[in-house]
């Protein structure tokens, strides 16, 4: 994959798919679903590429309708819900950025206006930049790190509470960065250490109420948000210092969120699910 990543064109983030030379796999034409998720109704955040697409795609196999919330990558999107679709679920598209107050609340409306129910919220968008110096980083790229990364997660949440019953699941996008912060990526990876906490705490809190809470540690990753927040050397270089010594694709990712949000991890409460190519998370 080196020497296609040495040729990935720059964009500007957060990057869209049809601009890669490199597409990532996000299990179009290999993820086959087993009916784990029959019945249930889900939001994925960030859901239009990179991990939160291919999770709406096993999700719509393995029988769950979806609500897919994406910033304005209305293209790829489109896509996504169409592959939805393919698979005989319903796909709702809803724009927006999450890190407003009113678009986490509208993203569990239209969820609840659309389905009838909500089993399974995926907290999935993120944001990211790099940086070699912490004076780099303005009070608004750090406030609105926080923002999309974190802070709407808790609005989310919030929301969503009131459709939430007993089986159902919370599912929180972490990263390595939450126990090996890559200092290049100082805000998002204070966020993702936030991110874990909350999921801990949240998973004890939510507990007497039968709703599962857990989150997933994604290593590297390739994704739009790759050439689109990093320069090209560490493109370039991106995933090789993993065990495996290569990036992951989201298919790869996808089916741990399947797992968390099926009936089969009724006793899996506050976990960190690391995916991370062989770098242990301690």
């Amino acid at each position: 994959m080196s020497d296609v990543q040495r040729s990935e064109p720059q964009q500007e983030p957060p990057g869209t798919l049809e601009a890669m030379r490199q597409t990532p796999d996000h299990g179009e034409d290999s993820y086959r679903g087993a009916g784990r998720l029959t019945g249930k109704a889900a939001i994925v955040t960030g859901g239009d590429s990179g991990i939160g697409r291919a999770v709406a795609i096993a999700f719509a196999r393995e029988g769950a309708d979806v609500l897919i919330s994406y910033l304005s990558e209305h293209d790829d999107a489109r896509d996504t819900a169409e592959h939805v679709e393919k698979a005989g679920r319903r796909a709702v598209l809803l724009d927006g950025d999450v890190a407003e107050p009113a678009v986490c609340q509208m993203v569990v409306d239209r969820a609840v206006e659309e389905f009838g129910r909500l089993d399974v919220l995926v907290n999935n968008a993120a944001y990211q930049m790099t940086h070699e110096s912490v004076e780099e980083v303005t009070d608004d790229e750090w406030q609105h790190t926080f923002d999309v990364n974190i802070t709407a997660m808790f609005r989310l949440v919030r929301a969503a509470l009131p459709h939430l019953g007993e089986g159902a699941s919370i599912i929180n996008t972490s990263s390595i960065n939450f126990d090996m912060p890559r200092p290049t990526l100082l805000p998002y990876a204070t966020t993702k250490g936030a991110i874990a906490n909350f999921t801990a705490g949240l998973a004890q809190m939510l507990g007497v109420r039968g709703i599962r809470v857990n989150g997933v540690a994604p290593g590297p990753i390739w994704t739009p948000l790759i050439p689109s927040t990093m320069p090209p050397d560490q493109v370039e270089k991106f995933g090789r210092n993993t065990p495996l010594g290569r990036a992951g694709q989201p298919k790869e990712v996808a089916p741990a969120y399947v797992l968390l949000a099926s009936d089969e991890a009724s006793y899996i409460s506050g976990a960190i699910i690391p995916v991370t190519g062989g770098k242990p998370i301690l």
